[in-house]
């Protein structure tokens, strides 16, 4: 299994998965065809669904002994955010193992979490072990867009292959932080909402020499500036106060609401994703206006991705009009709920305990994802969504900045690690 792991993880990076957003994606149906055979291989009937030809995602179920247990979902998404090859050390899809590490794009989002998976699923299989409750294995496209041709469209589409299921497991969670000498290990128990607008500006087309008094240009860089300036006030939902208040337990820093800084410099790396979920987040990320230098165009759009805590997508939305002003449009492109869900029950219970059992000294805390998962697709069918990928990292090791990021990687030993914990895991189902 742990041979197993590093082998799917290096296949799995070297497919070209960029989705590059607007439909445009690379190398998903290669990625769910491979996922495909080693399912076969665990004897499953893997089921491959496409939107349109290339957009691949791949199911399968495992039938467990217990027909009344509902079924747990367990997932990843085969696409990847595209690459630069010219900013990275080695090829972003080489899969490349330099001092005990596997580098690629994809290395920790997400192709490791959907190594772990396929060999734990063939070790189960190898091994003869049938699950009490169904366990649904599912692959998707188009997570790093917005799911329009994987998770999102797949449980509008085919609910039924998700039926019986009432909790599942993903990404971004169950990783290890060094937290002021302390391990831990975060369980993600919520994720921001998402709230992507395109913002439009019009105003009077003309001569660049003239004097003008409502350029486009001129109003939207006056929205995005404002937007980009606001400073969106602290505020805690139960995971994060939750999450706080153990932290000033294991450091000893008071936890002080109004000032929460020395808490998240005590976390550690993992203080950049902690960050973002104290407060709704609004970041300008596009630009586009004018086709010449010497015009002044009619129109001037600007994309913002705004991610918000729960049930604050309308506050969210107010505040982003109100800063942009009477001259600037708002069209929604894309959202999906924030979720938060208690740190508590059985399923948490033995995520903790799969993690306890290979590092008995693990201190196990919850947290909230800045980003989004798959989760929040699932959600829609009454799923309760988690996130563990577990995986004990090295405390100098910048884990939660390769998200995205340049030369990404993940070590050898953090996988087998993982893939520990999570056949543990999967074995109580």
């Amino acid at each position: 299994m742990e041979s197993n792991v590093v082998d799917f993880c290096r296949d799995l990076i070297r497919i070209d998965t960029s989705n590059w957003g607007e439909g445009k994606s690379n190398g998903e149906r290669e990625a769910a065809e491979y996922c495909a055979e080693i399912m076969r291989r665990a004897g499953l009937e893997p089921e491959l669904f496409e939107k349109v030809p290339g957009r691949t995602s791949v199911v399968a179920r495992m039938k467990g002994t217990d027909k009344d247990a509902g079924a747990l979902v367990v997932h990843g998404h085969l696409d990847v955010v595209p690459a630069q090859a010219a900013d990275w050390q080695v090829d972003p899809f080489s899969a490349e193992l330099v001092d005990g590490l596997i580098w690629g794009r994809g290395a920790v989002d997400m192709k490791d979490m959907d190594a772990m998976i396929l060999a734990s699923m063939l070790q189960m299989a190898q091994d003869g072990h049938r699950p009490k409750r169904d366990l649904i294995f599912a692959f998707f496209a188009d997570e790093e867009d917005n799911g329009a041709y994987g998770a999102r469209w797949l449980t509008d589409a085919h609910p039924e292959l998700f039926d019986g299921a009432t909790e599942a497991i993903s990404e971004v969670g169950g990783f290890s932080a060094d937290i002021a000498g302390t391990r831990a290990y975060l369980i993600q128990t919520a994720e921001k909402g998402i709230h992507w607008t395109k913002m439009t500006a019009h105003g009077t087309a003309g001569h660049g020499s003239a004097i003008h008094q409502d350029n486009p240009v001129v109003h939207l860089a006056e929205a995005v500036a404002a937007i980009g300036a606001h400073e969106w006030p602290l505020d805690y939902t139960k995971t994060t106060r939750a999450l706080f208040e153990q932290l000033s337990e294991i450091t000893g820093i008071p936890f002080d609401p109004e000032d929460p800084s020395p808490l998240i410099e005590a976390s550690g790396s993992a203080g950049k994703f902690i960050a973002a979920t104290l407060r709704n987040t609004s970041n300008p990320t596009l630009l586009e206006a004018g086709y010449k230098h010497n015009v002044v165009p009619g129109q001037a759009q600007a994309l913002v991705d705004a991610r918000t805590l729960p049930e604050q997508d309308e506050k969210v939305a107010s505040t982003l009009r109100g800063l942009a002003g009477e001259k600037v449009e708002f069209e929604l492109m894309n959202e999906g709920p924030a979720l938060e869900v208690p740190f508590s029950g059985t399923l948490v219970e033995q995520m903790v305990q799969s993690l306890k059992d290979e590092d008995p000294d693990a201190v196990v805390l919850p947290y909230m994802l800045g980003g989004g998962t798959d989760n929040k697709h699932l959600a829609k069918l009454g799923i309760t969504g988690y996130g563990f990928a577990p995986l004990q990292l090295p405390a100098d090791l910048d884990f939660t900045g390769m998200f995205h990021g340049v030369d990404e990687r993940v070590p050898v030993a953090a996988l087998e690690f993982g893939v520990r914990v999570l056949h543990r895991f999967l074995l109580e189902q």
